[in-house]
Formats: structure tokens, sequence, C-alpha cells
């Protein structure tokens, strides 16, 4: 019970400061800018949201094949179709509540495919593992692509303390010091946090991340690891095209809104509020006015939104007579199945 309310509380809580954020982007406009806004987000180009959904739904498809991968190391095999469902469903129930989406993907998984739900959390915890360890290795690709561009932002940040700083060079060592005394610490801290909880959710995550390494698919594991991000990258790169302001944008310039996208995705549910404040940021870093920056934050994570939902929404319609027929063509009751 007291977990419970203590769940319920922090997702208050990071929905509040979503909501926030909101505001705090909203309301410093004026009324001429919000038309503006308005008029930008209205203007936009809603034949590059075809493809943007296309993309998103593969995205979510790889992910679901990904997961087979991890599922067949602990001997068990859905069907793909099932799987997918599951993936979908879980995602539509983490825009209710933060980190249902992977109780939801279990219970479904385990209920059409009579496949134990306790043996599906390893996975999901070594999923998540992988994850967040690609989003950091993403992360440091993003600088080195674009360290320059980070250095002279960093610049008019800080003003005349990082001007020092402008060499890219510079920047690259001071970068490589810092996380290596950032990996330093982490081992210090850990060794000596290790038995508390925090020492053992990373131990947790740790132990998720080499247990992929040991796979006896590990490569295409990778593989589809790979085509997740780099559907995710595609995404936003395409989606550039729906405004005229951002359509000039670089691939490397999406490498770069992806990782602070996926951090505001992190931290509030949804990424609402702070996904369109992060985006909408880093575009008014590489040149794009405000108003339009903000336009396209807006339509990147409405539209993102949309295909989890829509696709959500499909997959718990779909998933019932699919299992029904399924059933049925292979013999068993459908009532007992259900």
């Amino acid at each position: 019970m007291k977990k419970t309310i203590l769940t319920i509380l922090q997702y208050v809580l990071f929905l509040g400061l979503g909501i926030w954020i909101v505001y705090q982007l909203i309301h410093p406009l004026s009324p001429k800018e919000r038309t503006e806004l308005l008029d930008a987000i209205t203007s936009a180009n809603i034949w590059y949201l075809i493809p943007v959904f296309i993309i998103g739904f593969l995205s979510h498809f790889f992910r679901a094949v990904r997961w087979r991968y991890l599922l067949d190391s602990v001997d068990l095999r859905p069907s793909l179709a099932n799987t997918t469902f599951a993936v979908l469903i879980g995602y539509i129930a983490n825009l209710a509540l933060p980190r249902a989406g992977e109780v939801a993907k279990c219970t479904v998984l385990a209920k059409y495919e009579k496949m134990p739900a306790h043996k599906m959390i390893g996975t999901i915890v070594a999923e998540r593992a992988f994850d967040m360890v690609s989003l950091g290795v993403i992360a440091v690709l993003a600088f080195l692509l674009q360290a320059q561009f980070v250095g002279s932002y960093v610049s008019s940040k800080m003003g005349a303390i990082s001007a020092k700083f402008e060499s890219s060079k510079t920047i690259l060592l001071i970068a490589g010091v810092v996380m290596i005394l950032m990996v330093i610490a982490g081992i210090f801290l850990y060794r000596r946090n290790r038995n508390t909880k925090v020492g053992l959710f990373v131990k947790e995550l740790m132990r998720g991340v080499l247990s992929i390494l040991h796979m006896k698919k590990r490569w295409a594991f990778l593989g589809y690891s790979f085509l997740i991000w780099f559907m995710y990258l595609l995404q936003l790169y395409v989606g550039f095209g729906c405004l005229q302001d951002t359509a000039h944008l670089s691939m490397s310039t999406a490498l770069v809104v992806l990782v602070y996208g996926s951090l505001g995705m992190i931290v509030t549910p949804g990424g609402i509020g702070l996904y369109t404040a992060l985006v909408a940021q880093m575009l008014v870093a590489y040149g794009v006015n405000e108003v339009p920056g903000q336009a396209f934050g807006w339509i990147a994570w409405v539209a993102q939104t949309a295909v989890i939902i829509v696709l959500g929404l499909v997959a718990l319609v779909a998933i019932q007579p699919y299992n029904r027929k399924r059933n049925e063509q292979t013999g068993v009751d459908t009532e007992k199945s259900i």
C-alpha cells in the first residue's frame, strides 16, 4: 500500500512538473507569438506525418522482435504478433502510469501465450539496462559529431568563462577528463554503497547488460537495437521537413535533438512539457527562431504520442480476435484460452 501511494505521488509530482513546464513555455509568449505558434503548427505539411507514423510503428515492431531474442534466452518463444501487441499495449499503459507498461507487457503476453510472467521480468530489466547504455553511447556520439557546435553553444550560455574553451580539441579533451572522473567517482560510490538499494539497482542493471553479451543471438539483438534507435533518429529527421524553418536541418542535428528529447521522455510522464522545451531549446541553438522551434517540439511530441495511442488502441482491439482465431485454427477451446 505504501509503495502504491509513493508511486502515485511520484507520478503526480512529475506530471505537475510537466504541466508547469508547459505553462512556462506558453505564458511568456506575447499574443502575437502565440498566434504565430498556432499558425506554425497548423501550417505544418501533414504529409510528412505519414512516413513519421510508419517509422514509429517500425521502431515498436523492431522492439518486439528484439524482446523475443531476450525471451528466447529464458526458453520462452511467443508468437511475433502477440509480442508486438504486448509491446504496443505496454507503451499506451506507460502514458497512463510510468513503468506500468513493463507490467502490462508481461501480463498480456503471459495471458495469451500461457507463459509464466515472472520469467519475463529479467528480460525487461536487461532491455531497460541496455537502452540506458545505448542512450549514453548515442549521447557521446552526438557530442563527438557536433563538438564544435556544442563548444559554441556552451560558450553562448556561459559567456567569457567558457570562451577560453571554444576549440573543439580542447572541448573533447575536457569532456574526456570529465568522463573519466565520472567513471572513477561512480566506481568509488558503488563500492561504498553496493549493499544499498541504489547499489543493488546498479548491480541488476549491469547484470542485465552482461546477460545480453552472453546471448546466443547477441548480434541479432544488437542489430535490432541499432534499428530501433535509427528509427527514432529517422523520425526526427523526416519530421524536420514538415516545417519550412526546420527543413534544412541535418541528420547530425537530429541526433543531438534525439538525445535531448529522450531525456525529456524519461523525466516527465510521456515527455509532457519537458520534451517540447528541450527540443525547442536545441533548435533555437541551431539558429531556428523560438516560435517555429517550439512549434516543431509540439508537433514531434504530439506525433509520437499519437503513434503510441493509435497503435496501442489497435493492439487492444485486435489481440483478442487474433488469439480467438489462432486458437480455433489450432483446435484450442476459445473459452478456456480467454
